[in-house]
């Protein structure tokens, strides 16, 4: 028997409907492409940190096995791949999982990509060191059982990457204005920004799920620059937590 889901169908739809553009650096998802860097820039510091890896080895996550929930086309998980990590790619939209597994096979790289949820994975007992959880919380119906169940997927020991969007009139304007109306970087209603997550309420949801929240950083986009970074204290706009299961 599946075990209850916290996917809402509406969202599912919307992210299967641009599932053959996740390649496109200039298409649906460019605002995904220039924020990688930054976005894998924390989850190798936290992950490497965390296990007392060398952050600058060539192979520096060999040997860990991370789940990529709502992996899309696989922006994350190919570079977790690349650096040793055995990689699951999970995601609740059937049509992004060929486009991942297609680009996977062109880089030669071998990348379990399953159209599964969080809870089903759970339910089957798999466990993970990490579980890099990117942009997903604020599409789902149920953040709290959605989180708890990233928590069931953690080895003791292991640690989550949860990234989102605050709630406040600022992300109302850069991610929806901005991004969705006047850039149209986005299709106008990927986001509602009602279900935006002020970082507090994060902590309180990750903490609730039983992990323990270790640190939490904003990703800046500076539009003279045209470039994203890392910022200790402006979480405004999008940010990223770490938080860990306790052994």
């Amino acid at each position: 028997m599946a075990a209850a889901t916290t996917i809402d169908d509406h969202e599912v739809a919307k992210f299967e409907a641009m599932a053959a553009e996740w390649w496109d650096e200039n298409g649906k998802f460019k605002p995904l492409h220039m924020l990688n860097p930054c976005r894998l820039g924390y989850i190798v510091d936290q992950i490497t940190a965390e296990f007392g890896r060398d952050r600058n080895a060539l192979d520096s996550l060999k040997g860990l096995r991370i789940l990529d929930i709502g992996c899309g086309g696989g922006l994350l998980s190919e570079p977790m791949a690349r650096l040793g990590a055995t990689v699951v790619g999970a995601d609740a939209a059937a049509g992004n999982i060929p486009v991942a597994q297609v680009h996977a096979r062109q880089m030669g790289l071998d990348i379990d990509y399953r159209h599964t949820t969080a809870e089903d994975l759970a339910a089957a007992g798999e466990q993970f060191d990490a579980v890099l959880n990117m942009e997903v919380v604020e599409h789902v119906a149920d953040p709290q059982a959605y989180l708890t169940a990233c928590q069931q997927l953690l080895k003791p020991g292991g640690i989550m990457i949860c990234s989102t969007l605050n709630r406040n009139p600022k992300s109302y304007m850069m991610a929806i204005i901005g991004a969705e109306h006047v850039m149209r970087w986005l299709p106008k209603g990927t986001h509602d920004w009602a279900k935006f997550i002020t970082p507090d309420e994060l902590y309180k949801l990750i903490e609730q799920a039983g992990l323990t929240p270790v640190d939490r950083k904003g990703f800046v986009f500076n539009p003279l620059l045209w470039s994203w970074s890392i910022s200790e204290r402006d979480l405004s706009v999008n940010y990223v937590t770490a938080s860990t299961k306790p052994r």
